[in-house]
């Protein structure tokens, strides 16, 4: 058994390994390989040869499609240039596995924050014509649909918390869960009177864990679930758990400040990575989620 599993990941690495030669031109034979730990999500390595090094995402082979739409994600991002994000190398399957390789950059936790904050707010500033993006993708192993939409309100309804509250029908969340969300759905305008949102380039899933700094201090931002959407999202995930530099925060405040109402939606954006947690890794967050909901409809009833 033992000596079967060794011969596939000999044969996964080996086929890697040649699709890096092909994309790169160069010849490519790895003399080292690491595991880089990182999420729950998938495995990651970060793979070495004399002159070159790659960083390499493996998942089921099912999980091709995430990982192409993770590459047109990162792709889309790295086109607004203000951030530094991986460039992605290529993608695959094979011996029952998908993977994707990234250029490979040293991370370190520390560095300029402040430059994070900017940064973010210039990527913020590449809009689109509508909501959503030019294909789906996931938000952990969660699919996340994007279809073109003008209103951000039906967007935010259907494809985000709608979607996620279906999800939680089927996985056997009801009962309040399910009656809170509907009111909350249906009150939905209350939380825009007077703020119109720009379909603004989102990273997605923007928590303390998708960015680090590379070995010059400067940002750099990665693992997204791209879409085109309010710029308030992105930055209520950034205080989910709890919150990234004070510098960050002035940064971007001082780029491109955010509306008064943000302070309420905020928790309304959240919810939605919240009801994600609920349907991924199980009914711990259901009070969370419905505490959530609650608090936002206590304030749309006070007089």
């Amino acid at each position: 058994m033992q000596q079967g599993l060794l011969h596939t990941a000999t044969l996964l690495w080996t086929t890697i390994a040649a699709q890096i030669t092909q994309h790169t031109r160069q010849p490519f034979n790895p003399d080292h390989i690491s595991s880089a730990g990182g999420g729950c999500i998938n495995q990651t390595f970060a793979v070495h040869a004399a002159d070159q090094s790659f960083f390499v995402k493996l998942n089921r082979a099912e999980y091709l499609a995430m990982f192409a739409a993770e590459a047109a994600g990162l792709e889309e991002m790295r086109n607004a240039a203000s951030l530094r994000v991986p460039r992605p190398l290529c993608s695959g399957s094979g011996h029952g596995h998908a993977w994707l390789v990234l250029e490979y950059i040293s991370l370190q936790q520390q560095g300029n924050a402040a430059a994070l904050g900017y940064g973010l707010a210039q990527m913020h500033r590449l809009t689109s014509e509508r909501f959503g993006w030019i294909r789906d993708n996931t938000i952990g192993l969660t699919p996340q649909p994007n279809p073109a939409e003008t209103d951000w309100i039906a967007f935010w309804r259907q494809h985000r918390l709608g979607h996620q509250l279906r999800l939680a029908r089927k996985n056997g969340y009801t009962g309040s869960l399910q009656s809170l969300g509907e009111r909350l759905l249906s009150a939905l305008p209350h939380f825009f009177t007077g703020y119109t949102p720009q379909p603004s380039l989102l990273h997605g899933d923007l928590w303390g864990g998708n960015f680090a700094f590379d070995d010059q201090g400067q940002p750099v931002i990665f693992d997204p679930a791209v879409y085109y959407g309010d710029r308030e999202t992105d930055l209520a995930m950034t205080e989910l758990f709890g919150g990234f530099p004070a510098s960050f925060y002035a940064a971007y405040h001082d780029a491109w400040p955010v509306d008064t109402g943000y302070a309420t939606r905020k928790q309304l954006y959240n919810l939605y990575h919240i009801l994600n947690h609920l349907n991924l890794f199980g009914p711990q967050y259901q009070s969370q989620a419905e505490t959530m909901m609650q608090q936002l409809l206590a304030g749309i009833d006070k007089p």
